[in-house]
């Protein structure tokens, strides 16, 4: 049902069984997939294309001009959003600084109240990303990772898969995967076990990943030397491989402070 009270653009594109809320504002050319719920006072702009079953609360904003001194005005710019995503109450979701790229919200990502996300981030699938938090242009945040309350990711940063960052933190280098991080400066502080015992990683894989982030944090060896050690100690296995992988990846280098607490493995 569409609100009579909500603009919707003649040229906007709305999927069946669609839901529009009182003072929503669509423009024309958005596109919104099936069952999808948009809120009172939500507004979705030109560029934006999402998929199924997204709800979208009141006062977010999707679509934004870019907040990029590179964009230059009226250049087309783009948002995709996938499937099954919420979109809480005043997300700011900027569009791609360029025509030919676009800022990309993957499935199932649960996005809380005053999350700004800027342009030509790409969010994975299953994120959660906690009151307030910033994320910065161009930074990638992988599945199933968590950034808690009032996170601030600096521009370029990568966020590995199943990592958990905690209130707060400021990050200004790449995060690799299955980890804790949590003070100022962000700093390793041992392994998500609680969430990987929770999708089931044996108990034998997870010692795995925390004696392949000691040689990594405690080991007192340079990046480069880590990596060509942790093959030599380390059993491989698909996690392994993806930390290997990440962490050879990182263009910017990877948060190297640590802090051993009781959370280790």
């Amino acid at each position: 049902m569409i609100s009579p009270l909500a603009y919707v653009d003649p040229n906007a594109q709305l999927g069946q069984n669609v839901e529009v809320g009182p003072f929503a504002y669509i423009e024309k050319g958005v596109v919104i997939g099936d069952n999808c719920v948009i809120k009172a006072h939500a507004n979705i702009l030109e560029g934006t294309t999402m998929g199924t079953g997204n709800i979208v609360y009141q006062n977010a904003v999707i679509g934004a001009t870019p907040q990029d001194f590179h964009y230059v005005e009226g250049t087309p710019s783009k948002v995709v959003i996938g499937n099954n995503n919420h979109i809480r109450e005043n997300v700011v979701i900027a569009g791609s600084t360029y025509e030919d790229k676009a800022t990309i919200i993957g499935d199932s990502n649960f996005i809380m109240d005053r999350v700004h996300i800027c342009h030509d981030v790409h969010v994975y699938n299953k994120c959660v990303i906690g009151i307030g938090a910033c994320i910065a242009g161009e930074s990638e945040i992988h599945d199933c990772s968590i950034q808690s309350t009032g996170v601030v990711v600096q521009q370029h940063v990568r966020i590995g898969r199943f990592s958990l960052i905690q209130s707060g933190c400021r990050v200004q280098k790449d995060v690799p995967p299955y980890v804790i991080l949590g003070g100022n400066p962000a700093s390793y502080h041992g392994v998500n076990a609680v969430v990987l015992k929770h999708i089931g990683t044996t108990e034998r894989i997870i010692r795995h990943i925390a004696n392949t982030y000691r040689i990594i944090y405690t080991g007192n060896f340079s990046l480069e030397d880590a990596v060509l050690k942790i093959p030599e100690q380390i059993p491989m296995s698909d996690e392994i491989h993806d930390i290997l992988n990440f962490v050879k990846c990182a263009k910017h280098g990877i948060v190297r402070q640590f802090k051993i607490t009781h959370t280790h493995i």
